[in-house]
């Protein structure tokens, strides 16, 4: 295979990711995996320092980095996000059940250690369209019976809700986290994106909560933002990033909680000083100008009735 413009002149990591496929030192994890084909979750994890990624992968990622050079620092801010906001949920709000769409492959403090770190007893519900992650989490979550991988597509939410395993995992009649953490933003139509957050928080009790993390456009990053979406593009899903009041749309109706809706970097968990800490283990302190300039929101809020 020939080697692409993007690891020709670029980081190391693209360069060594090109030799390996020259070479032929990757295999797909399972028949019917193609790594011919940039894919979102795996690019992801290469942002995240991850393992579960290819030469297709890590090439389109080193391009969408070089017009998003913060790409990586808010994949790791958003993971931040992603491992307070389920502690929060479990240790303060007495969540025991969590539903997480579009949960990705897995990686450090993944939902259900987080949750299960704090009750044994939390139920979990992975629900992703990639077979990838498929093949990875029933790998991990063979001997964990509190915890469950469903593959489904976020487009068609009736068709989750009556899947007859979320059914007998979860009991809809007590209160369900909704996590929707870096997915949104990959359906196009914002009515349709509006529509899936409607049915599905329609569907949870009250005390339920709901916890969003979406791309952010802003009018100075609205070039850089629109080319690395074509990067996207080119991967398994295009990538559509949203005005704040775009983003704030998805919590009508809903009571926000701490700082409700915000700019990634300004987010905390409720009762928690601003921005992740030094102990924190997923990201590192950096200048705070470069998260400031991360294109990012967050926010939670409980459903009541």
């Amino acid at each position: 295979m020939a080697q692409s413009d993007a690891a020709k002149g670029g980081s190391p990591a693209a360069e060594d990711a090109a030799r390996a496929a020259e070479q032929g030192e990757e295999r797909p994890p399972a028949p019917g995996i193609d790594i011919t084909k940039p894919h979102v979750a795996r690019m992801y994890d290469y942002y995240l320092g991850g393992k579960h990624n290819y030469a297709v992968d890590r090439e389109a990622a080193e391009q969408a980095l070089k017009l998003v050079p913060q790409g990586r620092i808010g994949a790791r801010m958003n993971r931040w996000f992603l491992i307070e906001t389920v502690r929060w949920l479990v240790r303060e709000a007495g969540i025991r059940q969590i539903l997480d769409i579009g949960s990705g492959l897995p990686t450090q403090q993944n939902v259900h250690e987080v949750a299960q770190a704090i009750d044994p007893n939390a139920k979990v519900v992975y629900v992703d369209n990639d077979p990838l992650v498929r093949v990875h989490a029933e790998a991990l979550l063979a001997t964990n019976p509190n915890t469950i991988f469903l593959t489904a597509d976020l487009r068609d939410p009736n068709d989750l809700l009556n899947r007859p395993e979320i059914r007998s995992h979860l009991d809809f009649s007590q209160p369900i986290a909704l996590l929707l953490v870096a997915v949104l933003h990959f359906i196009e139509d914002t009515q349709q994106a509006y529509d899936v957050v409607r049915v599905l928080c329609d569907a949870l009790p009250s005390g339920s909560y709901l916890a969003i993390s979406h791309g952010l456009i802003e009018e100075g990053q609205k070039e850089a933002t629109q080319q690395a979406s074509a990067v996207y593009r080119r991967a398994n899903s295009g990538v559509y990033p949203r005005t704040r009041e775009e983003i704030l749309g998805f919590f009508t109706g809903l009571t926000p909680v701490g700082c409700g809706l915000v700019h990634i970097s300004e987010w905390t968990p409720p009762g928690r000083p601003a921005g992740p800490t030094a102990g924190d283990n997923v990201v590192s302190l950096g200048d705070p100008a470069v998260l400031r300039s991360l294109p990012g929101m967050c926010g939670i809020a409980r459903i009541d009735r």
